[in-house]
């Protein structure tokens, strides 16, 4: 199989029909051999009897249905596990995204980038409920991993599937995944792609889920500057806690010692045993993490590097 095209769908049953005969029509003059898989994602309309019907009169349409609705990240990792294709595109069901841009994606990636993703660069949103918040959370995440996009949340992507396999996907990560790839050692790029306004339905997202994209974007941060290496963060806080602790510790036992003063009823001596308990237990939380990263590596025979190709 050459592509394999991931789409989650929630709620979204007037729209499916179309994008489906969008996707075809964006293909037919290509020689690609292609699956659509459909994830819906505890669809509380009638997508899964929608998307039932095309699959059983289109052969490339495949459905793929969860059990309840678990968020797009679960659903698009579900797409990823079935997908049979030496290159997976993304994108999302409401038909905000154009199919026929898959072509470009396709064309850049063969210029040998491993992600290619879609920048809404006329986008047709609301301008402060979601382009405001996206604008600003597109400059925060770009400073923090260091993969700079204009459009983190454009679904519309092209990626190939070796590097899919590498990524392991929780919580909200789906909208990390350039940021991931990053970690892994991914080529990526981004073009400009066409953005309609929403025809059918209503949107998904909204300013309630800011805080589990901080907490996503801290998680990523980590792993991304101490995956393989958590003793650092924690051994070089740990330790700063500790000369700090023990400095004050010296500085009271002079004064106690030396000028035969009290300390029993200065705020430094509480102080001093407070760094001296946090560095050992930063300490303590390094040697921890660092077992688990191992444990998490080794289990898995899951390599510390990426090869990119071998030749002689």
């Amino acid at each position: 199989m050459d592509l394999s095209l991931v789409i989650p769908i929630y709620n979204e049953a007037e729209n499916i029909p179309l994008l489906i005969k969008a996707i075809v029509n964006s293909l037919q003059n290509t020689s690609l051999t292609y699956e659509i898989l459909c994830v819906d994602d505890g669809s509380q309309d009638e997508s899964v009897n929608v998307l039932k019907d095309i699959s059983n009169n289109n052969l490339h349409v495949k459905g793929i249905i969860l059990r309840k609705n678990y968020g797009q990240t679960p659903a698009m990792a579900a797409g990823f596990e079935n997908a049979m294709g030496k290159v997976i595109i993304t994108l999302d069901g409401d038909l905000q995204n154009d199919p026929a841009d898959i072509p470009l994606l396709l064309s850049k990636l063969e210029e040998g980038y491993d992600l290619v993703s879609g920048w809404r660069k006329n986008r047709q949103d609301d301008a402060l409920t979601r382009l405001l918040p996206s604008k600003i959370a597109n400059l925060i995440i770009g400073k923090i991993t260091g993969v700079k996009l204009h459009d983190y949340g454009c679904s519309l992507k092209a990626y190939r599937a070796e590097l899919i396999a590498d990524l392991n996907l929780y919580g909200e990560l789906h909208r990390f995944l350039p940021a991931l790839a990053y970690i892994e050692g991914a080529k990526i790029t981004e073009i400009p792609v066409n953005h309609h306004p929403r025809r059918f339905g209503k949107s998904k997202y909204g300013l309630g889920r800011t805080f589990r994209v901080i907490m996503d974007l801290l998680t990523v941060f980590f792993m991304k500057k101490f995956l393989t290496r958590p003793m650092h963060v924690f051994g070089f806080f740990g330790l700063i806690s500790l000369i700090l602790g023990v400095f004050i510790g010296v500085y009271l036992t002079f004064i106690k010692l030396g000028l035969n003063r009290s300390i029993g009823d200065r705020p430094l001596l509480i102080l001093c045993v407070l760094l001296i308990l946090t560095g050992v237990q930063l300490f303590s939380f390094g040697l921890l993490a660092e077992l688990l990263m191992r444990t998490y590596h080794e289990s898995q025979k899951r390599p510390i590097y990426r090869i990119r190709e071998i030749f002689k």
